[in-house]
This record gives C-alpha cells, structure tokens and sequence, in this order.
C-alpha cells in the first residue's frame, strides 16, 4: 500500500467516535486499494467533515448534500447498506 493509502487508512479508521471509526475505517481497509488517484482525492475531501455528518449521511438520516453526491459516496453508501 501506497503513503497516501497508508494515511488515509489511518484517517478513515482514527475519526474520533466509534461508529464512524468503524464504518468509514472498513470500508477503507477494503476499498482504498482499488480506488483511483481522483477517488482518492475524492475520499480525502470526504474524510474532512464531521463524524456527526457523515454517520448521518450513511444511515439515510439526511439526505446527502449534492456537493458529496459523487462515486465514492456511492460506494460508501453501498458498503454500508449490506
């Protein structure tokens, strides 16, 4: 594994609340790997908000803004859904 995936691995998996750090931080460990350089980038933008949003975004309590509306969300929506 590359630096950049090593450190968002890390990110993904170290977010602060437990549900995120486990959501987020599997579906990296399974994902990171197979993603291109632009979902990389994507997902690192991503990684940026609250775990407070993202766990809502995940469980369908909100809608997903549109500007996070994109194909790593929609792989993380759909990891998290099985």
């Amino acid at each position: 594994m590359d630096a950049t995936r090593k450190r968002l691995l890390f990110r993904a998996q170290h977010r602060g609340m437990q549900e995120t750090d486990k959501l987020i931080g599997e579906f990296a460990a399974e994902k990171l790997e197979s993603m291109t350089g632009d979902q990389l980038a994507t997902f690192e933008v991503l990684l940026e908000e609250s775990d407070a949003d993202l766990l809502n975004w995940v469980t369908g309590r909100v809608p997903v803004p549109a500007e996070f509306d994109n194909d790593v969300m929609a792989m993380l929506l759909a990891y998290c859904s099985k």
